[in-house]
């Protein structure tokens, strides 16, 4: 590990909206260099927007604009979602910025003199929306560009070219002989299949007659740059190169390049040849990682399948949509995206696991320590194995961010959170406070703390603000609370100081629930199957059938039975204490001379969630308990296995 991180996402187009394709890039961008920073690297993060070239300029005149105008209108879309998005960006270039326009001159100016850039007559196919030539044996049938598959424009025209073919063999030889370079390693092999093709010289002007739009060529006013030799500069005209000698040396030697695989080979051919050509060393990784799907298509703006991040946060909250995003794709593939299963995801991981581990935590020191971190006792087994898991989960996601595996790491802490789920059923402090074994009591519920602790800190860098909020909820002070040291105070276990004061609020992930369930998967774009009825199971439709938007009209879920005792002067009920996802109810049932009240704590059963309250002998009862009674023998519905969260649909 380097004691420098610099990161770069692509720089976006800004001739439209921003959406979850490029969202994804820069949160990534994002928790990598907080996770980095976290293990104690300086880090340096940068984004910003491409806003020279053909397409820009179309769009700037379809609006009746000047191109800059446009450019500046646009940009700020970008900059006020990463705001929203809770991304901490060290600096955001525009290619528009003399700055940036300055350096750009100055190599193409050293490289001319060099003997690198030279003029001659072009004949080629262009594609417009990839503002790239093709030569005529890489276009698709038809005359369609390889890359968008649009139809592309031949053109006879005067251009410059840098001699990029003199660097093939030895851009084939850096990629064999330095694993890592460009990730995943078959990207690396991708990459290698193109150059087993003849490498041409790249085209890096356009003439001013046909595109006027972009950085002047300073040793010819009648072009201007193309604009990928244009916008890939930007990763060292931001950190000094050509005027901080020092900042550039600090950064570059720990540079790291997020790009989509759509632009890999402008990443991993054009840029180290022009770099070579520069006399620069490399950057230490180039990594492609998958496209987000709607179903089978890549999300595109002619297909009309783009998802609005802002449409997704509002349903989510800012947090929970990074997290969904980050669990959800293994870094280098393609991942599918459907509003079903981020709220699968949603609900199981965050709602349920995170949400219910922590309700417990805090309740439970709410109630039996007046709100006060316990001071432990001497640890068991039991403890000690969920502690050794919770300071290893640091280990593997430390292992997870420098291996870019980071789904592979958030599934490592969430075992850790469902394994400190399993230990509160295993210890059951509940049955503790009743013996009045207070001591133990106090040990299970530190040390479920201690483990919320580390898990908290691990998922900040994901989860900035929401983590923030729940460690601050098991008593850490805000400035510890929102930062996260892999490297230290993390892992030392008894940080959390005994006496200090919980804090127990709204549910931080309330669970999300699907009002319409027929109007979601028409959303999907699926059909609900009707299949043949089956003649021996057939049953006839009268009066008291009722229909399927009928049935989800009720909500049924699991439920842990937390208390139970007798109703005074009433044989037959019980009062039942039940958790119910991140809320806690109380539930009057008529079962007491089925089951005794120490039988029932515990278990998962089933019940009614959205029943109206009622008062049964003057106690409020939220709900009801499903069961099944033949003669004198009545059974409850439950859930094989204590360790089933509370608060799961059924159905």
């Amino acid at each position: 590990m380097s004691e420098n991180y610099y990161v770069t996402t692509p720089i976006y187009y800004v001739n439209d909206k921003p959406h979850i394709g490029h969202s994804y890039t820069t949160m990534l961008a994002d928790v990598l260099t907080r996770f980095h920073a976290a293990m104690g690297e300086d880090t340096f993060f940068l984004t910003g927007t491409d806003e020279h070239g053909q397409k820009v300029q179309k769009a700037a005149e379809q609006r009746h604009m000047a191109p800059l105008a446009h450019c500046d209108e646009t940009v700020v879309r970008f900059q006020e979602l990463w705001k929203r998005l809770g991304i901490h960006n060290s600096d955001f270039i525009r290619t528009t910025q003399e700055r940036h326009k300055r350096i750009v001159c100055k190599i193409l100016q050293e490289l001319f003199d060099k003997g690198l850039i030279y003029k001659a007559e072009y004949t080629g196919h262009y594609c417009v929306p990839c503002e790239r030539y093709f030569t005529e044996k890489d276009l698709l049938e038809g005359g369609l560009c390889p890359e968008c598959k649009r139809p592309t424009t031949k053109l006879v025209e005067s251009n410059y070219f840098f001699k990029m073919s003199q660097y093939q063999d030895w851009l084939i030889d850096y990629i064999k002989t330095h694993p890592g370079f460009i990730m995943p390693e078959y990207r690396s092999n991708e990459t290698l299949g193109f150059l087993r093709k003849p490498l041409g010289d790249l085209c890096i002007s356009r003439p001013k007659s046909r595109l006027s739009w972009g950085i002047e060529l300073p040793f010819d006013k009648d072009y201007v740059c193309y604009v990928w030799f244009d916008a890939l500069i930007n990763y060292i005209s931001a950190i000094g190169y050509g005027t901080d000698d020092e900042k550039f040396r600090k950064w570059w030697s720990g540079a790291h390049h997020l790009i989509g695989k759509d632009i890999l080979t402008t990443h991993t051919v054009y840029w180290p040849t022009m770099l070579k050509a520069m006399g620069l060393p490399m950057p230490k990784s180039i990594f492609a990682h998958g496209w987000w799907l709607s179903g089978q298509d890549k999300m595109s703006k002619s297909l009309g399948n783009v998802v609005n991040p802002m449409d997704m946060m509002n349903l989510f909250g800012v947090d929970a949509f990074r997290y969904c995003l980050m669990a959800e794709m293994v870094l280098g593939s393609d991942a599918s995206f459907t509003q079903a299963s981020f709220i699968k995801r949603y609900n199981s991981d965050l709602a349920n696991d995170l949400g219910n581990m922590l309700s417990r935590a805090v309740k439970l020191t709410i109630k039996y320590f007046d709100g006060r971190v316990p001071t432990p006792g001497s640890l068991e087994d039991v403890d000690l194995e969920l502690k050794d898991q919770a300071i290893a989960s640091i280990g593997l996601m430390r292992n997870a961010v420098e291996n870019m595996k980071i789904d592979r790491g958030l599934e490592h802490v969430m075992n850790v959170v469902r394994a400190a789920n399993r230990y509160m059923e295993k210890t059951a402090p509940w049955t503790l406070a009743k013996q009045g074994n207070m001591e133990r009591l106090a040990t299970v519920l530190y040390t479920a703390s201690e483990t919320l602790r580390i898990v908290s800190g691990l998922l900040l860098p994901v989860m900035p603000s929401k983590m923030k909020e729940f460690r601050m909820k098991l008593g850490l002070p805000e400035e510890i609370a929102e930062r996260s040291d892999f490297s230290g105070r993390l892992e030392k276990w008894g940080t959390l100081e005994a006496g200090t004061q919980v804090h127990d609020t709204e549910a931080l992930f309330p669970r999300i629930v699907i009002e319409d369930p027929m109007a979601q998967l028409k959303a999907e774009g699926k059909k609900a199957e009707t299949k043949p009825a089956d003649k021996a199971k057939a049953v006839a439709v009268g009066e008291d059938m009722v229909t399927i938007d009928e049935f989800f009209r009720t909500q049924l879920k699991t439920a842990k039975v937390l208390e139970a005792e007798k109703v005074e002067g009433a044989d037959k009920l019980l009062k039942l204490k039940i958790e119910l996802g991140n809320e806690t109810r109380q539930i009057v049932s008529g079962i007491a001379k089925h089951y005794q009240p120490e039988d029932l704590v515990g278990k998962i059963i089933i019940v009614v969630a959205n029943l109206k309250p009622a008062k049964i002998r003057g106690i409020e009862s939220y709900g009801m308990l499903l069961a099944a009674k033949t003669g004198d023998t009545l059974k409850l519905a439950t859930i094989d296995g204590g360790d089933f969260p509370s608060g799961i649909a059924v159905g």
